[in-house]
């Protein structure tokens, strides 16, 4: 008996032996795979209408956060606006919040808040005088179907309103000119002719696509020029005491509106073609849009979705022109008030401008092997969610590991950027396929 035994002992050993030899014992991807399975939650789709349910674990995963970042891997994918719309319904509906942030101008943002709080205007006119050059991807059928959830909303509920703003500096409208100084006008009438005469030549004349054009065709000397102007002019309007028979939340937007016409200025006087200014306008523009988003969350109480390419709404940078991203200033300002949602995709369509400067669609095949995206789609066949943070080990240790991944901004092709994505977000989307954006008619 004893020696059977033995016997047996000895055969177990060899089997098990034989077994890591042939690979029986799953290699560490595998492991990874089964791990993030076991916690992926899958969505029932990424259209905005119906049933919201199974977003309850997005609610639970963003918590009581102030600002959620929402990424996507290409500027152009309806599936990515879509969801967009569908999570805001589910974050206004059910978490209370109540700004939509989009990387946008400050003063597009201003003239879409005023047509969803007011009904006032006709929002395909805006997105179409508004949304031109750099800002053309947004004009599209999804977006205006969020904009037009959002005026529904409220119309349905006018005592508790949904916002729209835009973050970004590149287009500083007419009114927003008007805005600062009918404000020092009323108020401080003094300040006016000295306002005026700053602002003088930067108030825009053209359409928004020619007023970027021609901005940048300026000589850097005048750019810079312009830049200390409108900085003047910012300075002189924050450093006086609230006025008599203004409030001081009227003083505080006028304040921030002369901001915003002094970072388009400022944003326009680097010299692009130099590498490092051009990484220190990356830099400054990123900070920007951070300040801005902060401001307007600490002014009005709200909690904001944010809206912008994954690179943006990430903790790290992958391209060395962007030395610290949107999303490093924001968890440095709100520290985990902030959370950070990128969104990848497998295969599929985006509208983007090609090598000739063109627009048009793009298809992407499978994801290439060893990449992000090859690991996310073998982990279930339908879209998901999965909350990096508390991802089991093997899954968490596997994205925490540099790897090729697609980061497809306006133009391609763009070059696969290495990515760690629970060093970089945390929480992921995944969506298996998409197909392009439903652009709108640009303007005539």
């Amino acid at each position: 008996m004893k020696r059977n035994r033995s016997v047996l002992i000895l055969i177990l050993t060899l089997f098990c032996v034989g077994a890591l030899c042939s690979g029986t014992v799953p290699p560490p991807e595998t492991r990874a795979l089964r791990a993030a399975e076991r916690v992926a939650r899958p969505l029932r789709t990424t259209e905005p209408r119906g049933g919201l349910t199974d977003l309850r674990p997005l609610g639970r995963m963003v918590g009581d956060a102030k600002v959620v970042g929402l990424g996507e891997a290409t500027h152009s994918s309806h599936e990515f606006f879509t969801l967009k719309h569908r999570i805001l319904r589910y974050l206004v509906e059910q978490k209370g919040f109540r700004t939509f942030a989009l990387e946008t101008s400050w003063s597009t943002g201003l003239r879409l808040d005023a047509y969803i709080r007011t009904g006032v205007g006709d929002p395909r006119r805006i997105m179409r005088e508004e949304f031109q050059d750099t800002y053309g991807w947004w004009n599209t059928e999804e977006y205006l179907d969020l904009i037009e959830w959002m005026r529904a909303y409220n119309a349905g509920h006018p005592d508790d309103p949904v916002r729209f703003m835009g973050d970004d500096f590149a287009y500083a409208g007419p009114e927003q000119y008007d805005r600062v100084l009918r404000y020092a006008g009323r108020h401080r009438p003094d300040l006016l002719p000295r306002l005026t005469a700053l602002y003088r030549g930067l108030r825009p004349t053209t359409s928004a696509g020619a007023y970027m054009k021609a901005y940048l065709a300026c000589p850097l000397a005048e750019r810079r020029a312009m830049a200390d102007r409108a900085e003047a002019a910012l300075s002189l309007l924050a450093r006086q005491p609230v006025p008599a028979g203004a409030t001081e939340d009227a003083h505080a937007w006028a304040v921030q509106h002369a901001r915003a016409l002094a970072q388009t200025a400022r944003g326009y006087a680097f010299d692009f073609d130099a590498p490092e200014q051009l990484r220190a306008s990356m830099r400054y523009r990123d900070r920007l849009m951070a300040d801005n988003v902060a401001w307007w969350q600490a002014r009005t109480g709200h909690k904001v979705v944010l809206s912008a390419h994954n690179s943006h709404v990430s903790y790290r940078t992958s391209d060395p022109r962007y030395p610290r991203m949107q999303g490093a200033f924001l968890r440095e300002r709100l520290g985990k008030d902030y959370v950070s949602v990128a969104m990848t995709f497998g295969s599929g369509s985006f509208n983007a401008t090609g090598p000739d400067g063109r627009a048009r669609v793009h298809t992407v095949e499978t994801a290439p092997d060893h990449s992000t995206e090859r690991f996310l789609d073998r982990v279930r066949p339908g879209d998901y969610l999965m909350d990096l943070r508390t991802s089991p080990s093997p899954a968490h240790e596997w994205l925490s590991t540099p790897r090729p991944t697609r980061s497809i901004g306006t133009s391609y092709p763009e070059r696969l950027h290495s990515i760690a994505p629970t060093a970089s977000h945390d929480l992921l989307i995944h969506l298996h396929h998409v197909t392009p954006a439903r652009l709108l008619a640009p303007p005539s």
